[in-house]
C-alpha cells in the first residue's frame, strides 16, 4: 500500500503566503493574447522547416546575447546564486537544447510510414504526420526559471506551435526579463510572456487551451489538471516527489557519495531531481557518513558561505526547512552537520547541508519533498528491503542506483517505477536535451525535451493515401461476397 504524503508539500511552484498581485490588467493581457494567438495560428497552422529553424536559432540567440542580465535576473531572485551554474543551465543548456531540435527537426517532421494489408488495401499508403496543435500555454516554476520556461518552449516551436509564458510570481526578476527577451526576440502572435499571480494562474488554466504544460507540485497539478479537463485541454505536469538514491554494498564509496552530495548542493537541494534520500546498507551507514564528512571537508569547507550556495527562495521556505531539522531532531534522530561551525545565514537566505539519519516514516522529512539542503540516509538490510521501501511510496520523479554489478543495477530498475533514472550518477536525466523528460504517477505524466517533446506537443495525425488493388468496399453494406471473401481469407490465415 502506497504511503499518503501530507498536504503541505514544498515543491517547485507553490508555497503559502503567495505575494499579493492585482491580476486584472494581467487577465485582460492573457485573454487577448490568447485571441490573437489563436486568430494567427487559424491564417498560419503549418509553419515550413525554415521558418522553425529560424524561431529556434533566435531563441538560442536570445539566450546567450542576454547572458549577464541572466545572471543578474536570477541572483537578485534568489539572493545568491552561482553564476557559472546559471551560465551551464539557464543559459546553455536551453541555447544547446535548442540548437538540437533545429539540427533533428527536419527528420522529427517527416511523416512515418505505418504498415497497410496489401490484400486488402491494396497500394494504399498509410503514415503519421506530426501536425503543430495550435496555441500552447506553460506555467513556469521558480526554481528554474529559464530552463523551465523557454526550455520546453523549444520543444513547443519545433512543433509549430504559438506559445503563452506564465513565468511564477516568486522569481519577479526573472519573469520581467523573460517577458522583455521575449517581446524583443517573436511576435506578440508567436510567443508572450504574461507576468502575475495566483489570479492570473487560475484564469491561465482556464483557457482553451490546445495543450498546457505546468511544472509544479502534485497538488496544485491536481487542481490544473481539473480546470484544463472542462475544455478537454491536454495537460503535461511536471510534477514532484522524494527522489531515492539506491547504494548496493559495493558502491558506498568516495565516487557515489560524491556524485550524491554534488547533486544535492545544486541549487542547496532546490530542484525537482535532486537527491531526496538514500538507502543505504545497515553496516554503511557509518562508512556513508564518513565520506561524506570527508568529501565536504576536503571539496566543499564553508560551502554555504561560498557564491556557489544558493540562497533558499523565501524566508518562509528556509522557516520550513529549519521547522523539518528541529522535527527529526525532536524525535531523537541523529544529526549530522555537514559543515560544523556554519550556521543559517538569513540574510541571504542560505543554509548548509545536514544528514538526517533513519528517521521514521511518519516525520515531515519522510512524507515531504524536503526541496532544500537537507538528506536523508536511511538502512536497509536487502536490496529486496530497499526496493520494497521505493516500491511504497509514490513514484518518484527521479531513481538513482549505484551498484557496480549491472545486474543489481538492472534488477532496481526493473523492478521500481520512475519518471527517469541515472545509474552511478544523479539528474543527468533531466540535462540531455535528446532524452524525454517527465514523470509518472503522482510525479507526473507527458514528456518534454527531445523528439518526445517534439511529439508531446504535436498531433500525431494519422492519414490514409488510397491505392490501387484494394478491396476497401468489403467494409461498405450491403455485405456479400466480396466481404465473405477477405473474412474467409483472413480465418484461413
Amino acid at each position: 500500500m502506497r504511503r499518503h504524503r501530507k498536504a503541505r508539500i514544498m515543491t517547485a511552484t507553490h508555497r503559502p503566503s503567495a505575494p499579493t498581485i492585482d491580476d486584472t490588467e494581467a487577465i485582460r493581457r492573457l485573454r487577448e493574447s490568447f485571441a490573437r494567438q489563436q486568430a494567427a495560428f487559424a491564417k498560419d497552422p503549418y509553419p515550413s522547416l525554415a521558418q522553425r529553424q529560424e524561431q529556434l536559432g533566435a531563441l538560442a540567440a536570445m539566450m546567450v546575447g542576454n547572458r549577464d542580465r541572466i545572471r543578474r535576473a536570477v541572483s537578485e531572485d534568489f539572493s545568491v546564486h552561482p553564476e557559472l551554474f546559471t551560465d551551464l543551465v539557464e543559459v546553455l543548456g536551453v541555447a544547446g537544447r535548442a540548437a538540437y531540435a533545429a539540427e533533428q527537426l527536419a527528420n522529427w517532421m517527416t511523416p512515418e510510414a505505418r504498415f497497410t494489408d496489401p490484400g486488402l488495401y491494396g497500394s494504399a499508403q498509410a503514415a503519421i504526420r506530426y501536425q503543430p496543435k495550435g496555441v500552447v500555454g506553460n506555467i513556469v516554476p521558480w526554481n528554474f526559471p529559464f530552463d523551465l520556461s523557454v526550455g520546453p518552449l523549444v520543444e513547443m516551436l519545433a512543433a509549430g506551435n504559438r506559445v503563452i509564458l506564465k513565468p511564477s510570481e516568486f522569481t519577479p526578476a526573472c519573469g520581467e526579463l523573460l517577458k522583455e527577451m521575449i517581446a524583443a526576440t517573436f511576435d506578440e502572435d508567436r510567443v508572450t510572456v504574461v507576468t502575475g499571480g495566483v489570479d492570473l494562474a487560475r484564469a491561465f488554466s482556464q483557457q482553451r487551451w490546445d495543450h498546457l504544460l505546468y511544472t509544479g507540485n502534485p497538488e496544485v497539478g491536481r487542481l490544473i489538471a481539473m480546470e484544463a479537463a472542462k475544455n478537454l485541454v491536454p495537460v503535461t505536469l511536471e510534477l514532484g516527489g522524494k527522489c531515492p538514491a539506491v547504494l548496493a554494498p559495493d558502491s558506498v564509496d568516495a565516487t557515489s557519495v560524491e556524485q550524491i552530495l554534488g547533486t544535492k548542493l545544486i541549487k542547496n537541494g532546490q530542484m525537482c531531481i535532486s537527491v531526496d534520500y538514500c538507502l543505504v546498507p545497515r553496516n554503511k551507514i557509518d562508512d556513508f557518513v564518513g565520506l561524506a564528512q570527508t568529501h565536504m571537508a576536503e571539496r566543499a569547507p564553508s560551502f554555504s558561505e561560498t557564491g556557489d550556495c544558493t540562497g533558499i527562495i523565501t524566508e518562509r521556505h528556509l522557516d520550513r526547512l529549519i521547522d523539518l531539522l528541529e522535527e527529526a531532531r525532536d524525535a531523537g534522530c541523529t544529526i549530522v552537520e555537514l559543515e560544523p561551525a556554519a550556521k543559517v545565514d538569513r540574510a541571504s537566505r542560505r543554509m548548509p547541508l545536514s544528514l538526517i539519519l533513519d528517521p521514521a516514516d511518519d516525520l515531515g522529512v519522510m512524507q515531504e519533498e524536503i526541496f532544500g539542503p537537507i538528506l536523508v540516509v536511511k538502512p536497509y538490510d536487502s536490496i529486496d528491503e530497499a526496493i520494497t521501501h521505493v516500491n511504497e511510496g509514490e513514484r518518484p520523479l527521479g531513481l538513482y542506483v549505484f551498484a557496480k554489478d549491472e545486474a543489481v543495477a538492472d534488477d532496481v530498475l526493473t523492478r521500481t517505477s520512475s519518471g527517469g533514472a541515472c545509474v552511478n550518477t544523479c539528474a543527468v536525466q533531466g540535462a540531455l536535451p535528446a532524452l524525454g523528460f517527465g514523470g509518472v504517477g503522482t510525479s507526473g505524466n507527458g514528456r518534454h525535451h527531445g523528439i518526445e517533446g517534439f511529439r508531446e506537443f504535436s498531433n500525431p495525425r494519422g492519414v490514409v493515401t488510397r491505392g490501387e488493388g484494394d478491396l476497401i468496399q468489403a467494409l461498405y453494406p450491403p455485405y456479400g461476397e466480396v466481404a465473405q471473401a477477405v473474412v474467409t481469407a483472413a480465418l484461413n490465415g
